[in-house]
């Protein structure tokens, strides 16, 4: 058999499965749901079936926790954070350096030669 004709009978199946509306399309969603329910937990769940008991309140009026201990706590996680960190070497901290000077050098003076440049035209436009 040719290609042509196995790629035929392929699209053919894919037809045949595939719901042709959006109606069917809904239904065989909708029944695909129901026995994934049933499946999963034994029964299927009812919308109006009850939700058992609900979740505990927290109030969150736990100990009251001094100022002091806070701020202890909070520099020990910065302590901790800078731990993580991956710092540079001296050699990549000269060379990243260099590049943002030479870069900024570079920004500066091109924004300096459009504000000249603007500066001449607007003077040529409106003179003295």
């Amino acid at each position: 058999m040719s290609e042509d004709r196995e790629q035929d009978k392929g699209e053919n199946r894919d037809e045949e499965s595939r719901p042709s509306s959006a109606a069917a399309r809904r239904g065989r969603r909708a029944s695909g749901r129901s026995s994934a329910r049933k499946s999963a937990g034994g029964e299927s769940k009812d919308a109006t079936a009850p939700k058992g008991r609900p979740t505990p309140s927290r109030d969150g009026r736990g100990e009251r926790v001094s100022p002091f201990r806070k701020i202890g706590r909070f520099l020990r996680e910065v302590v901790a954070e800078l731990r993580k960190v991956i710092w540079p070497t001296r050699k990549q901290l000269l060379t990243y350096t260099a590049v943002v000077l030479v870069f900024v050098s570079i920004m500066v003076a091109f924004i300096a030669g459009l504000d000249l440049l603007f500066a001449q035209g607007v003077l040529q436009l409106f003179g003295n």
